[in-house]
């Protein structure tokens, strides 16, 4: 099928900046929609980021101004650049990408599929 990679979290003091990456793989699939969700302790998993394959990019209130999401649609790939860091910002943040399979012509399958998730943790 199809799945999703993170990479690029880590330990980083408040105001410093990550980056995240994300790469879809597989056969058969096309994009339609990639996104960046977090969970902090505690809390329930929230969007941060997306950026559909034909469109703008959204954003919660929370990091607009300081997080950037882009693609490059060539490799598959999604990227979150993350500046001005804030200690409420520390997470687990997971790559989410919609994506319509089809294994064999006559079939086309939407699908949710989900990275293992990258902790982001912001010191004070």
């Amino acid at each position: 099928q199809v799945q999703v990679v993170e990479s690029g979290g880590g330990l980083v003091q408040s105001g410093g900046s990550l980056r995240l990456s994300c790469v879809a793989s597989g056969r058969a699939f096309s994009i339609n929609i990639m996104e960046w969700y977090r969970q902090a302790p505690g809390k329930e998993r929230e969007l941060v980021a997306a950026l559909p394959t034909s469109g703008s990019p959204g954003y919660a209130e929370a990091v607009k101004g300081r997080f950037t999401i882009s693609r490059d649609n060539a490799k598959n790939s999604v990227s979150l650049q993350m500046n001005s860091l804030k200690p409420e910002d520390t997470a687990v943040y997971y790559c989410h990408a919609g994506v319509t399979w089809s294994p064999i012509v006559e079939q086309s399958h939407r699908l949710d599929v989900w990275g293992q998730g990258t902790l982001v943790t912001v010191s004070s």
